[in-house]
């Protein structure tokens, strides 16, 4: 499908409407069910006149904590799609996925280091940590997977298996070491936690995803050409190497700023690009913001069954997601090998 103005227009306004439906609905969802209308009459005082209260308890509630994590998983949901979308083009592989590159082996260990140090206490500790890591973990990989001046897709996607594997050796050196009352914590980060989501981490991570993906979205037509082909897209005047770097750095800083709020979350960067390939095509110029609508959707989605499912319990996210992207995964690996 061919991403024309009208076309381009009509996909994200529906998926626009749609987020927000998703993303109103699953405000009464929780512990303590509410109904659309105290949900409504609690977002409209809040605009109105900033009141988190209102006097009643469920202003608190909405306002307060069901709103910042709903927003937040939006932001982590698109910024995972789009990372995976980069990625996606980048390897010319469907099966990528936005820690590839070992993003997420990095920022981990990052985190927990900043767990055990007792850096998880400050306001900025665990999301500083965890970016540091991510950033620090692709100039490695960056470097071990650059050639003289070439980028080698090959080399960089073994150097981040590579890099992950011995990270993960690591987190689990750490996590073996750790004390009994952080082991909790820790895990549930691992596998993706959205339970100490507030407006500060919204704040941290929505400038560099917001940010990131515009820009990325500058690049949806030579990421087009690099797709059909890098010796086509240079003859075409595209600087193939140019763009890959931009476009690597790019996906990473999104995936770090995503992982660094809230912990590692997997699945999300397959199923949402590829799943929008299937139905609009493979022009970025369409799949990069469509790809950005569905993923905040459908991570809203997985994090209310999170916290709703076993409620007053709470399950990871990445555990909802999982549930969804295996099965997914197992898909695509007997399709293509048909």
């Amino acid at each position: 499908m061919i991403a024309t103005l009208r076309k381009f227009l009509a996909v994200n306004v529906i998926l626009l409407f749609a987020l927000l439906l998703i993303m109103l609905i699953c405000l009464s969802f929780g512990t303590v069910r509410i109904g659309l209308s105290d949900v409504f009459r609690a977002l409209v005082s809040g605009l109105r006149d900033g009141d988190p209260g209102g006097g009643q308890g469920y202003f608190t509630i909405i306002l307060s904590i069901r709103l910042p994590r709903i927003l937040l998983a939006a932001v982590v949901g698109g910024a995972l799609s789009v990372a995976g979308s980069i990625f996606q083009a980048l390897l010319r592989n469907p099966l990528a996925d936005p820690y590839i590159l070992g993003v997420s082996s990095g920022s981990a260990v990052g985190a927990v280091l900043a767990m055990m140090l007792g850096l998880a206490a400050t306001s900025l500790g665990l999301p500083l940590a965890s970016f540091l890591g991510a950033i620090g973990t692709v100039l490695i990989v960056f470097n071990v997977g650059r050639m003289g001046r070439r980028v080698h897709t090959n080399t960089l996607l073994l150097a981040g298996v590579i890099i992950n594997a011995f990270f993960g050796a690591v987190l689990m050196f750490l996590i073996s070491i750790s004390k009994t009352e952080a082991l909790h914590s820790i895990i549930f980060w691992l596998m993706g936690d959205f339970s100490f989501a507030d407006y500060r981490g919204l704040t941290l991570a929505s400038p560099y995803v917001l940010t990131g993906a515009l820009l990325a979205y500058f690049l949806a037509r030579r990421l087009n050409l690099i797709v059909a082909g890098e010796d086509e897209a240079s003859q075409l005047g595209v600087d193939v190497e140019r763009v890959k770097k931009y476009a690597y750095a790019l996906a990473s800083l999104i995936t770090a700023a995503a992982v660094s709020v809230c912990g590692l979350i997997g699945f999300v960067g397959l199923m949402i690009p590829h799943m929008i390939r299937l139905i609009l095509g493979s022009d970025h110029r369409l799949l990069i913001p469509a790809a950005a609508l569905w993923g905040a959707g459908f991570l809203v989605i997985c994090d209310t069954l999170a916290r709703s499912i076993l409620a007053p319990m709470e399950l990871p996210v990445g555990v909802v997601t999982a549930a969804f992207g295996a099965p997914f995964f197992i898909y695509l690996l007997k399709t293509r090998s048909m």
